[in-house]
């Protein structure tokens, strides 16, 4: 039988919910969603009409199947009939078709990288390019052999295949005490914070992942004696030294660190990184509307991990044996700025404010959690920087739904850090006055705050609505969103489906503003 690669997820670099691009979907006929995919993934049927076959396939033999009645497509390395999927693509039979026949890779990375499309495609697989192996990640970037011992820092030089990382490349090293085992790590970026550090400590293995701009190291070992779970981390930024001190179980005195593994000791660029999953457990739900709930999951005792402003995270769940992954903006769980953002995440507590969806893939299986249980939950990701409203005096977040979420730590940030602030206004859309959420502590904030308002908008008010109403439009931004005079410097969000983001975007250029003012969450 053929030989096929072991699957494994997608390098993922999905600017979901985080950047101006992305695909365009598109109304599904009945009968078609994600959850009847899966179904007939399940039913048994042959759906590459090759009768469990598996085949090499030369680029010549894939070019023929270049027509949406036979529509093969490779995705790195490996081919697919996505014939029968074409009724079901989210993105439309377009889409699929500008790579059919053709290597698709780059496209699905453009556009859906964070998708398991080999979960999701498995029973479409025809077989795999001939004469084209693809290494995958861990083949390109790491080096080190199996049966290698790292011994301070032997192996303290990344692997990369990027030259241009190599400004950026870090070096690590390890010391010890009789009761503790410490690693540290030398960046050449002189403004590390603890949000660019994630460390995962469980059953004896290590992993330390450093983000770098648009580059991740990463530090990944097998530890060669026991440690207690709990794991500190300090960070000293204006040197740009991180250390994770461990805390030995005996005084024993380790001749090496422990055994590397996959990916141990590489440098190279978000995009191309595999997203690291750990279990996180459901410790509370609290319900925000008739619809929507936050979802309070507490991090392993050996995860330290804070998300971003602006960025977001995975949750996965495997139904009927399909992997389900989507994005999720963690959340604080107040607005006001007055307590410190680091209070919080010190807890190793992630909020997500989700709505749920009775006839979703996903959101009804979280809905059906019961408190202790656990959930897979990924490394944050996004491409929103803080920097983007250093000066700023004129912040504007449109928001719509659930599209509130990432405005959250926005505000409390921008409210709490900026200095230059002097108006913070949030429009939010929402279908009725049963949508809004958070509507109280909104308000709440306005009082506590001068410079932050909220302004309320509805699609299907009730007759007693006093508020502003209607669908996001030039006439009506116009009204509330006009450039600030020339001394001062504005600054857009904007969130929520993606024609109220793609419309927002086009309507405050149309106002004068400039594309490097606008950031867009795209989902």
């Amino acid at each position: 039988m053929l030989g096929v690669p072991a699957p494994s997820f997608p390098a993922p670099a999905s600017q979901q919910r985080a950047s101006s691009s992305g695909r365009n979907k598109v109304p599904l006929k009945p009968g078609r969603s994600l959850m009847d995919w899966i179904r007939l993934t399940k039913s048994g049927k042959d759906l590459t009409g090759l009768r469990g076959r598996l085949l090499e396939v030369t680029e010549k033999e894939l070019a023929k199947h270049n027509r949406k009645e036979d529509c093969w497509m490779c995705i790195r390395g490996l081919v697919y009939n996505v014939t029968p999927y074409m009724e079901y693509h989210p993105g439309g039979e377009e889409e699929l078709m500008k790579a059919a026949g053709a290597d698709g890779t780059d496209l699905f990375d453009q556009v859906h990288r964070w998708v398991n499309y080999e979960s999701m495609l498995k029973e479409c697989l025809v077989g795999k390019m001939a004469n084209k192996l693809i290494p995958s990640v861990k083949e390109i970037h790491s080096s080190v052999k199996k049966n290698e011992k790292l011994i301070n820092g032997v192996f303290s030089t990344p692997n990369t295949c990027d030259k241009s990382a190599r400004a950026v490349s870090p070096r690590y090293d390890w010391f010890q005490t009789e009761a503790d085992v410490t690693v540290v790590i030398y960046v050449k970026q002189k403004d590390i914070t603890s949000e660019s550090v994630i460390v995962d400590l469980e059953d004896g293995v290590l992993r330390i992942e450093v983000i770098l701009n648009e580059y991740t190291y990463l530090l990944h070992i097998e530890l060669s004696h026991e440690v207690d779970n709990d794991s500190s981390v300090h960070i000293a930024g204006a040197v740009g030294k991180i250390e994770v001190k461990l805390k030995k179980m005996n005084s024993n005195t380790w001749r090496d660190l422990g055994n590397p593994l996959g990916c141990h000791n590489t440098l190279m660029k978000k995009t191309e990184r595999e997203l690291f999953f750990r279990k996180c457990k459901l410790v509370s739900v609290a319900e925000i509307t008739y619809n929507t709930k936050v979802f309070c999951l507490q991090l392993p005792q050996g995860t330290h991990l804070q998300v971003p402003v602006g960025h977001h995270v995975y949750l996965k769940h495997s139904i009927k044996g399909t992997e389900i992954i989507r994005p999720y903006t963690p959340i604080t769980h107040y607005l006001e700025p007055c307590v410190e953002e680091t209070s919080q995440n010190s807890s190793g507590s992630v909020y997500l404010m989700i709505k749920i969806y009775p006839s979703g893939v996903l959101t009804p299986q979280i809905d059906s959690l019961q408190i202790g249980e656990f959930v897979c939950m990924s490394n944050p990701d996004g491409t929103f920087q803080t920097s983007q409203l250093l000066g700023v005096t004129d912040l504007f977040l449109l928001a719509a739904g659930t599209g509130f979420t990432p405005m959250v730590k926005v505000i409390n940030f921008s409210l709490r850090t900026v200095p230059c602030l002097r108006k913070c206004k949030l429009l939010f859309f929402n279908k009725t006055e049963d949508d809004i959420l958070w509507r109280e502590k909104v308000e709440e904030l306005e009082l506590m705050d001068k410079r932050f308002s909220a302004e309320f908008i509805l699609s299907e008010p009730s007759d007693g609505w006093n508020g502003k109403f209607g669908r996001i439009s030039l006439q009506l931004l116009s009204e509330i969103v006009t450039r600030p005079p020339g001394e001062f410097k504005p600054f857009m969000c904007i969130c929520g489906p993606r024609p109220f983001t793609e419309e927002g975007v086009r309507c405050v250029q149309e106002l004068g503003y400039l594309k490097e003012e606008i950031h867009a969450f795209t989902g």
